[in-house]
């Protein structure tokens, strides 16, 4: 299990820092080339799943650095809130128990110039068991807001300061 701040041993998945950083580059701008191919604009969902007692829940991927708010991508035919309860199943066995509420929606042009994020926020909700590593998430944890670990990427850090603050999202993630 790693530390608080993301350093230390692992257990279960492996990390994305032992993978050279221009083989990690290639691989994700053929993935947007794909998705730029295949589907013309692409939309996720992410949630600040957020406790009574000021934590907040942050995934730590296999596949890119860092700790991130969980979510993922819209798939056809699914709605936001759809993609959200799948996207919190599976990367932390979190079952929606009352409605989200929309904090925004970004474009992000640090991914491309057509991937869009809606972000909700979570108060309602279960954790059904603590998740496992597996492929895609090396860690789910809960953290609280005023103690981060300090790979929490900036995107990640903004949203939740915004949410704190209560202040107006910007279009751009």
């Amino acid at each position: 299990m790693s530390n608080e701040d993301g350093s230390g041993p692992r257990s279960g998945a492996s990390g994305i820092e032992g993978v050279p950083r221009g083989l990690r580059r290639l691989a994700g701008r053929l993935l947007h080339l794909y998705f730029r191919l295949r589907r013309g604009i692409t939309l996720g969902v992410r949630a600040a799943v957020l406790t009574e007692t000021g934590d907040v829940l942050l995934v730590r991927h296999t596949y890119t650095p860092g700790w991130h708010l969980p979510g993922g991508g819209v798939e056809p035919n699914e709605t936001l809130v759809d993609a959200l309860a799948k996207e919190l199943r599976e990367e932390a066995n979190i079952a929606l128990t009352g409605p989200a509420a929309l904090h925004g929606i970004f474009l992000n042009r640090h991914v491309s110039d057509r991937d869009h994020v809606a972000v909700f926020i979570v108060r309602a909700f279960t954790q059904m068991a603590p998740k496992q590593p597996d492929r895609e998430i090396a860690e789910a944890r809960f953290f609280p807001l005023a103690a981060l670990p300090d790979k929490t990427t900036p995107g990640t850090r903004r949203r939740l300061a915004e949410i704190i603050d209560r202040t107006v999202p910007p279009a751009e993630w």
